[in-house]
């Protein structure tokens, strides 16, 4: 099993790299993740965690909306 990320700019970017298929929405939404530092909002936070889930990542360590 793969460690957590340490933060979402590093899941974005595994996300995006992946080579799985993205819809627009997803990958716009990951593009901002990237290149933002703002902090996720709860919403963010729980989609993020279900594309990982759903491309068999790890989560984001500390993440509560696991």
């Amino acid at each position: 099993m793969m460690a957590p990320f340490t933060d979402h700019r590093t899941a974005a970017l595994a996300l995006l790299n992946g080579g799985e298929r993205l819809t627009r929405k997803a990958g716009s939404f990951l593009g901002q993740l990237a290149v933002d530092p703002t902090p996720m909002t709860p919403a963010q936070a729980e989609w993020l965690a279900k594309l990982l889930d759903r491309s068999g990542l790890p989560p984001v360590a500390g993440d509560e909306h696991e």
